[in-house]
């Protein structure tokens, strides 16, 4: 079953509340079910990861963190 949403990837959302509030970006994911989105640049969390065959240093990356889809809005 399909859960209908106000935004689906490639729009163009701003962030209306939390911590990233007035941040504008590109939805790059949409989780329904869990009532999530990633927005582009507008959580930017930092996650460690270990040694492995695409990145054998290992270490810290950068990545988009999810933002409740309620507190996007279409722009």
């Amino acid at each position: 079953m399909r859960i209908k949403t106000h935004v689906k990837k490639g729009d163009q959302v701003q962030v209306v509340a939390g911590n990233q509030k007035g941040k504008q970006g590109t939805v790059l994911e949409v989780n329904a079910e869990k009532g999530q989105v990633i927005v582009e640049g507008a959580k930017v969390i930092k996650k460690a990861i270990r040694k492995s065959e695409q990145n054998p240093d290992g270490g810290i990356i950068e990545q988009d963190g999810p933002i409740a889809i309620s507190n996007v809005k279409k722009i």
